[in-house]
């Protein structure tokens, strides 16, 4: 079980939004690398890093941090938000991280999606599929599209993609629990996929059934800086996940 915890950074600051809504935005650590490197520290060995200035703008403006971050920790780190360009691409890519995180434009622009994947081989790739009732959103969570999720993921697989991630949108910084019967109807029909949970894990428990039901990771943000998961304890399911 893989645990990758979010940091999203809006003006260079670590923050947290409440399902996507840039006015419910709450300030954790005004310093990224002390908060990442403190989950290096913890022997956790991956980090979701989200440019939410990014997200907003159509364009990566956060690569900075992302710089210093892969020049100062040891973390495998997954880069996204604004990545809309060949430009942006080239630019996270040469900034440290190791692998592109890509939602809307596998979206709303398959067909550039598809030709990275061709350039640059899918396993430097995590796709984000963003869900509300089965079906995919994009735009921030604003709009959602008529297609469903498991067609979603089938098409990228077939195109070589490896690694994706779900988030419930109508979970996601609630601290209300994961969407147990969506990760789990993935998990079981896609059991070559490195797929992993976003949203909505509040304690530890939720990890586990997680891991109980296929999901081969989980992203945890709000629960670790509302102090609901400490890093001792998210320690020491990376070391049991290592055994």
């Amino acid at each position: 079980m893989e645990i990758i915890p979010a940091l999203d950074i809006i003006d260079g600051k670590c923050v947290r939004l409440t399902q996507g809504d840039y006015s419910q935005k709450k300030i954790y650590n005004e310093h990224p690398l002390e908060v990442a490197r403190a989950f290096g520290d913890a022997g956790l060995q991956r980090l979701h890093l989200v440019d939410l200035d990014g997200a907003k703008a159509g364009a990566v403006k956060n690569w900075k941090v992302l710089e210093t971050l892969a020049g100062k920790t040891s973390l495998v780190i997954d880069f996204g938000g604004g990545i809309k360009r060949k430009e942006d691409l080239e630019i996270v890519f040469n900034s440290g991280a190791a692998l592109a995180t890509i939602g809307s434009l596998a979206v709303k622009a398959p067909e550039v999606f598809v030709q990275w994947l061709q350039e640059y081989g899918a396993d430097r790739f995590f796709l984000g599929a963003d869900v509300k009732d089965e079906k995919i959103t994009v735009g921030g969570w604003l709009e959602t599209t008529d297609k469903w999720v498991y067609d979603f993921i089938e098409d990228y697989i077939q195109k070589g993609i490896r690694q994706v991630f779900c988030t419930d949108v109508s979970k996601d910084g609630l601290l209300q629990g994961p969407s147990l019967d969506l990760y789990r109807n993935i998990a079981g029909k896609f059991p070559q996929l490195h797929f992993i949970a976003s949203g909505g894990v509040s304690e530890l428990d939720d990890i586990h059934r997680l891991e109980e039901i296929g999901c081969k990771g989980v992203i945890i943000g709000k629960a670790i800086y509302e102090g609901r998961i400490t890093l001792q304890e998210l320690s020491k399911v990376a070391l049991t996940s290592k055994k």
